[in-house]
């Protein structure tokens, strides 16, 4: 017979079960519709999106450099990307001259990242009209253009040896831009006022793990599989 041991094999097929059991409720719908995967994502999306908010010192760092030239010259994937990116650099105040996929910027560097900054504030607060009315163009694809064309500008700029502009680009690209376009449409909480829910899922998770671990080792010592510490042999 393959059990060895019936309590701890009883105790450890007990929690088998029982955490088979809370695995396929975490996996229905039961979490106000939506299963409890899909209810903890949401959750920690909103806590992340509450604790990525730079854009005000952000501003303040694009607020020290009025006056600093933009000479870039870029190239994007299709023509169609280079019109709308042509479009939103000139809304900013900058000149450009297209080639087809190619666009030479030039204008008030400051100028330029404060109208990417002005539309990363309005994605991340979710006000995606703002955005997409200012330009005849898809907010989310608004957004991407800024990403791909402060991107192509800070790696000029860092071929250039400019690296402090490059950084300030970098970072208006990075703690702007990509979490608004990241977290467009995601209701921003704060983790001091979810303090005891995110507690609460880390503690389960935890839990959680530590009960599938021990229903293996019930079950296998109830198999006669255990581990016991070698003997050391002693030299004769």
């Amino acid at each position: 017979m393959l059990i060895k041991n019936s309590k701890p094999f009883n105790i450890g097929a007990l929690f088998a079960m029982t955490f088979l059991g809370v695995l396929f409720m975490i996996f229905s719908p039961v979490f106000q519709g939506r299963n409890g995967l899909e209810f903890a994502d949401e959750n920690f999306n909103k806590l992340a999106k509450g604790s990525s908010y730079f854009i005000p010192k952000v501003s303040r760092s694009v607020e020290n450099v009025p006056g600093t030239q933009l000479n870039s010259v870029i190239s994007v994937d299709k023509s169609e990307d280079a019109v709308n990116t042509e479009t939103i650099l000139m809304m900013a105040g900058a000149r450009v001259e297209r080639n087809d996929v190619t666009l030479k910027i030039s204008g008030d560097l400051s100028m330029v990242l404060k109208s990417a900054l002005k539309d990363a504030d309005a994605m991340y607060n979710n006000d995606g009209k703002a955005v997409s009315g200012r330009y005849g163009i898809d907010e989310k694809k608004a957004l991407k253009y800024w990403w791909t064309a402060l991107s192509k500008i800070e790696k000029q700029m860092k071929k250039e040896k400019n690296v402090e502009m490059a950084k300030l680009v970098g970072e208006v690209n990075k703690k702007a831009v990509e979490p608004a376009y990241n977290f467009y449409k995601v209701e921003a909480n704060k983790v001091i006022d979810h303090a005891g829910m995110m507690t609460g899922l880390l503690v389960f998770y935890v839990f959680y793990t530590m009960w599938w671990g021990y229903a293996i080792f019930y079950l296998f010592e109830g198999l006669g599989l255990t581990m016991k510490k070698a003997k050391v042999k002693k030299e004769a």
